[in-house]
């Protein structure tokens, strides 16, 4: 089992390093600075964002639950 759990542990170790690469992708939610960024609000702007952003939220949630749910299996002491 010793080998199981190197291999779990490096998988563990390459989503922590993409859930930082990707929160880091992830544009910042500003409050209150929307006239600041006037250039991009177009529609096509918009939903071009949107749906790049929107990928990138579905990657990272996957990522983080993956995360939990290795964290737990690795803090077990079954092997």
């Amino acid at each position: 089992m010793g080998a199981l759990r190197v291999v779990l542990t490096i998988v563990y170790i390459l989503i922590c390093v993409a859930l930082v690469v990707l929160v880091l992708m992830q544009e910042g939610k500003t409050a209150g600075l929307g006239a600041v960024s006037g250039a991009a609000e177009t529609y096509w702007g918009k939903n071009k964002g949107r749906s790049m952003e929107g990928k990138l939220v579905k990657i990272t949630t996957g990522l983080a639950i993956g995360f939990m749910v290795l964290a737990i299996i690795l803090n077990l002491t079954l092997f």
